[in-house]
Parts: structure tokens; C-alpha cells; sequence
């Protein structure tokens, strides 16, 4: 038995030193829960599906794989990716590892080295404007009363502001 959430969204990241715009998609997302004989695993979150990431200033492009655990055997989330440059069919890059721990570079040189190890990278505090400084459609604002809810543990009233 699996409980799967989707979701999907697509983005857009701007590099201000740069003024560089990346259109990206993201994984879908599935919370999952194992009963096998009535025994239960503890819940996760799972991300999986293909991704992109696009620079059309530079004409960088990346393709990611978020792999979903097999039933049997097989690691949680894992990823990999190829990057390309420009107008290139073979990726000059590829990489491989976990999307929450570390994750390993090849590239086409035969360098190999460790991508990013998000398990060293340090937290930084989201930046956000005050809620009375947003308009009626920002996130934050838009979703007050369905996470004020939440936070008392009021899930009638949340779902309630969710309608």
C-alpha cells in the first residue's frame, strides 16, 4: 500500500550578479508509507521524474532524473543528471548521487569530483517581504489562514481556507 501526493510547478531563478534568468521544472513529489503485515515504515517524502533547467541568456541546459526506491531493494533519493553546453547534443558533464547528501561529478575530461555535499552546505534564512507589504496573490498572503491552521492543529479550518 502507497500514498502518493502530486504536484508539479515550474520556476524561474535569477542570478543578479549575472543577470542570468534559469527556467526550471521541478520532480513530482509522492509521500510514501509502507504496510506490508501490518507492519509500517516511517513516512517519507519522495521525489521523482525528470526535470530541466534552462538559461536562455547562456543556452546552459541541464537534465535531471529524480529515481523513485524500486519495491524491493535500491536506495532512496537518488538523481542524476547530465549538463549541456549550447547548441551541444552530448552532455560535457554528468552527475550522480543523492539529492539530500552528496552528489558526484564526471565530466567528458575524465575529471571526476564531488558535485555538492548538501549535507555541508550552510542553512541561509529565507528573506520575505512582511505579510501586510504583499498582495492579496503572494504565497505567503495567499496561504495565512491555511497555515495558521495548520500550526493549531485545526485541520478542518485549514482545509476550510484551502477551498
Amino acid at each position: 500500500f502507497k500514498i502518493c501526493f502530486y504536484f508539479s510547478l515550474i520556476g524561474c531563478v535569477t542570478c543578479l550578479d549575472h543577470d542570468e534568468h534559469y527556467i526550471l521544472t521541478f520532480p513530482n513529489g509522492y509521500g510514501r508509507q509502507v504496510n506490508i503485515l501490518s507492519i509500517l515504515t516511517v513516512p517519507w517524502i519522495e521525489l521523482g521524474g525528470e526535470c530541466s533547467i534552462n538559461c536562455s541568456k547562456t543556452g546552459y541546459n541541464a537534465s535531471i532524473v529524480f529515481h523513485t526506491k524500486p519495491f524491493y531493494g535500491g536506495k532512496k533519493h537518488r538523481i542524476t543528471a547530465e549538463i549541456f553546453s549550447p547548441n551541444d547534443k552530448k552532455p560535457f558533464c554528468s552527475i550522480e548521487g543523492e539529492w539530500n547528501g552528496v552528489m558526484y561529478a564526471k565530466y567528458t575530461t575524465g575529471e571526476n569530483a564531488v558535485f555538492i555535499d548538501t549535507k555541508k552546505m550552510p542553512t541561509i534564512k529565507k528573506k520575505v517581504r512582511k505579510l501586510e507589504d504583499q498582495d492579496d496573490f503572494e504565497s505567503r498572503c495567499l496561504w495565512k489562514d491555511v497555515t495558521y491552521n495548520l500550526k493549531i492543529r485545526d485541520i478542518d479550518a485549514a482545509t476550510a481556507a484551502k477551498h
